[in-house]
């Protein structure tokens, strides 16, 4: 990783508040905020993607579970409605390999064989839990939440970051195409490539390399994995069925000075006005 510039006055936990037009991007600050956050993703996960909820997370209409406790959650708010938990129309959760060690492990773990993340030498954070709100599913929204993760990753000296990305439905066959695509032409180097538990394997290679459209699929793929993608990001080998959320999950992974080097360059004075 690129080694950062000395910054003064940096707290050890978070950043300021990245603003671009109406949209400001920051950690949060309160229960009230957190709350908020996982009402958003109530709204989106069960409510419009068709998740389906256990009965405690129904009754409360909040997605939670024991890793919110201990991350950091990152979000996007709209200040033309509030600066607070009433604003917020977006969100990531942000886990740290010391935050993970509070709990027992990363939520990727349930899914994949993380053993050789785990033993990368560098820091390491796990993402997840992206969701946008439905009248935000646009290119500022989706870049200003990439200048918060920069910002974060920017200042906590983050080397690796990974996380489950999700591909709608849960029917392989149907998603083949992206599948087979992702498996041979990003897959992960041997030395750090995670593979699904092995009673969740799910093969990649549904199809033959001759048979996959590759610019059709590119471009069909999911926004978060294709922002992975565009910074030079990896897939592990193997995806998981996740039928509580409807959806078929790859591993993502990427070296972050691709990440801290071009959001640096673009936003060096609001990356620094931010964090001190």
């Amino acid at each position: 990783m690129t080694a950062p510039l000395p910054l003064r006055g940096v707290s050890t936990h978070g950043f300021g508040e990245l603003r671009s037009g109406h949209l400001g991007v920051r950690l949060a600050r309160t229960p009230a905020e957190i709350d908020a956050v996982e009402a958003l993703r109530f709204r989106v996960f069960f409510q419009e993607m068709g998740a389906h909820p256990p009965p405690e997370i129904a009754a409360r209409h909040r997605d939670r579970d024991q890793f919110d406790d201990v991350a950091d959650h990152l979000i996007v708010i709209d200040h033309s409605i509030g600066p607070g938990p009433e604003g917020i129309i977006g969100t990531y959760r942000l886990i740290s390999r010391a935050a993970a060690e509070k709990i027992g492990g990363f939520y990727s773990a349930g899914e994949f064989d993380i053993s050789r993340l785990i033993a990368f030498p560098g820091r390491i954070l796990e993402l997840g839990r992206s969701c946008v709100d439905s009248g935000y599913r646009n290119s500022a929204a989706m870049q200003i939440l990439w200048r918060g993760i920069a910002a974060y990753v920017f200042l906590h000296q983050i080397d690796l970051m990974f996380g489950c990305a999700s591909l709608p439905g849960t029917d392989p066959e149907a998603l083949g195409g992206e599948l087979t695509y992702l498996y041979y032409n990003h897959l992960a180097p041997p030395a750090f490539r995670p593979r699904a538990l092995p009673h969740r394997y799910v093969e990649m290679r549904r199809l033959s390399v001759g048979a996959v459209d590759q610019r059709r699929v590119a471009a069909q793929l999911p926004p978060l994995i294709k922002g992975y993608l565009r910074l030079g990001g990896f897939v592990g080998d193997g995806a998981v069925i996740d039928d509580q959320f409807n959806t078929t999950d790859v591993i993502v992974l990427v070296k972050t000075d691709l990440v801290t080097d071009k959001y640096y360059r673009h936003y060096e004075r609001q990356l620094r006005d931010a964090l001190t």
